[in-house]
């Protein structure tokens, strides 16, 4: 991304001064960072230095002891518990190390599910389910429960999930984690797609590859700061490993 183009981008993500202690201990200390419309971000660092965390304060499941963080133009601060969990289903969609799946649902229920939350109706939700997964290359699982299906399916199907109200930014935390190497090799070509068409990314993660193959920047952290900050000349806004066979999902930059 140029500065050019940054300079017309708005911030989906801006963190001011955010501190978050728990007793004595600074889970983060005066985290500053901003990430712009169409960025993917990767955060990386050693276990227990504050990117879960981050990634709690941006998802709005934790509140900072101080500062504030503001997700498309909101200041989450000044929302109540009703009105971050309808931000959690508006706003932004969530990606799982361990795909959170509900093993007594169907994949396309699984998927439906998120908009019917919101009000959807049921009908239309699993209709526009129907057409991420097939999108997704995952419509001919459909109707299979979790348990059969493969860990790179259920991650598709839990991207799928977090697509289903179009957010404006895509959590994704340690999403090839618990995945064998071609699995994680797939999530990654879905995640450049979905970074290609316009999808606002933020990743923790521990593993360099993704990071490098579908981050456009990569934020280090250590004892709960950031350490550093810099661009991916290979990642997903650099052309990436998928430029054929892009997925057609429309995302928030489609409204």
């Amino acid at each position: 991304m140029t500065n050019d183009q940054e300079g017309v981008r708005p911030p989906v993500v801006r963190l001011d001064g955010v501190r978050k202690a728990y007793g004595e201990t600074d889970a983060l200390a005066g985290v500053s960072l901003e990430i712009r419309a169409g960025e993917a971000v990767a955060v990386m660092g050693p276990s227990g230095c504050g990117k879960s965390t981050l990634l709690n304060m941006v998802a709005g499941l934790d509140r900072p002891t101080s500062g504030t963080v503001t997700v498309n133009g909101q200041d989450l601060g000044e929302l109540n518990e009703t009105g971050l969990a309808l931000y959690r289903r508006r706003q932004v969609g969530m990606v799982f190390q361990f795909f959170n799946l509900l093993d007594d649902l169907p994949a396309l229920d699984n998927v439906a599910l998120a908009a019917q939350l919101t009000g959807i109706p049921a009908r239309q939700a699993r209709r526009r389910a129907l057409e991420l997964m097939d999108e997704l290359g995952i419509a001919d699982r459909r109707n299979a429960y979790p348990a059969v299906l493969s860990g790179g399916e259920r991650q598709r199907v839990a991207v799928a999930r977090a697509l289903m109200n179009r957010p404006a930014l895509l959590l994704a935390d340690e999403p090839t984690g618990a995945l064998d190497s071609r699995s994680g090799e797939q999530v990654m070509d879905l995640l450049i797609d979905l970074n290609q068409i316009g999808q606002t990314l933020l990743m923790v993660t521990h593993d360099p590859l993704l990071a490098s193959r579908c981050a456009s920047r990569l934020v280090e952290f250590a004892d709960g700061r950031v350490v550093r900050e810099s661009a991916v000349t290979d990642g997903a806004e650099g052309g990436g490993a998928a430029a054929e066979g892009a997925v057609n999902v429309r995302t928030a930059a489609d409204r």
